[in-house]
């Protein structure tokens, strides 16, 4: 899933319009993500290993999201939190 979240950041990021044509889509790609989005690790005092390789899939979710977000154009940011309700955006920094 940390790959196939990799290529869709690239995708957002290849071409001008890209991200914005990824839109009408976001109902049937981020519901599975929202599954996902709050599934960090809590190792306590561990070493957390996944962090090192960039394997850490709620952290992977979140990069997805505000790539999403920033290439998606004016309607992202709506799309996303009506989809995922605990979204933040990064626009608003």
């Amino acid at each position: 899933m940390c790959t196939t979240l990799r290529v869709l950041q690239h995708l957002a990021r290849s071409g001008d319009m890209v991200g914005v044509a990824l839109v009408p889509y976001y109902r049937q790609i981020l519901p599975v993500l929202n599954l996902f989005k709050e599934k960090n690790v809590n190792c306590g005092d561990e070493i957390d290993y996944s962090q090192m390789r960039g394997d850490n899939l709620a952290d992977i979710i979140n990069e997805t999201l505000e790539t999403l977000e920033k290439y998606g154009g004016e309607d992202a940011f709506i799309n996303i939190k009506y989809l995922i309700p605990t979204y933040e955006s990064c626009m608003m920094n």
